[in-house]
């Protein structure tokens, strides 16, 4: 009896030491496991703050590049700006210089017209007989009808008639 405790003594020992050494392999394997997540961790870490701060370079980018296009917005408004109004004030100046050669041209009209209306109707008809015919109806119209009449009587007829064609316009 003694040979089977001190048998079954020892087999307990070697199986505790069996467990013992198990029981060191999971604590071995757990601990190293804990490093490696530990690595992983902080790697992780690492990868957040630099997408944190990728992400404010980012924001801070877009607010310059936004800050710029505004500016620019604001001269390109105050240039339109500056263009209306000088495209306003052209227009101006333009209505003025034609209604300045409307005039030019019915002072001028009238000194013509004062012109033939002193001529003798022979006289007048042989120059308006050699002039464009649009011109001369034009100077024939500001003329009044009675001397019109004697210079139209005083040209060749075929002339005369176109001339009474344009004036009938």
């Amino acid at each position: 009896m003694k040979y089977l405790l001190l048998t079954a003594f020892l087999c307990s020992s070697l199986f505790s030491i069996q467990n013992s050494d198990k029981l060191f392999e999971c604590t071995q394997i757990f601990n190293e496991r804990k490093n490696e997540l530990l690595v992983e961790l902080e790697r992780i870490d690492e990868q957040k703050q630099a997408l944190n701060a990728l992400k404010t370079a980012t924001e801070e980018l877009l607010k310059q590049k936004e800050a710029k296009l505004s500016l620019k917005e604001e001269e390109v408004n105050a240039k339109l700006e500056q263009i209306s109004e000088k495209e306003k004030k052209i227009k101006a100046m333009l209505e003025k210089d034609v209604q300045i050669l409307k005039e030019l041209k019915s002072i001028k009209m009238n000194k013509i017209s004062q012109t033939f209306a002193k001529m003798k109707a022979g006289a007048a008809a042989n120059v308006l007989s050699d002039m464009d015919e649009k011109e001369a109806a034009a100077i024939l119209q500001s003329l009044k009808p009675k001397v019109v009449g004697k210079i139209l009587t005083k040209m060749d007829p075929k002339k005369a008639s176109k001339l009474t064609q344009l004036l009938a316009k």
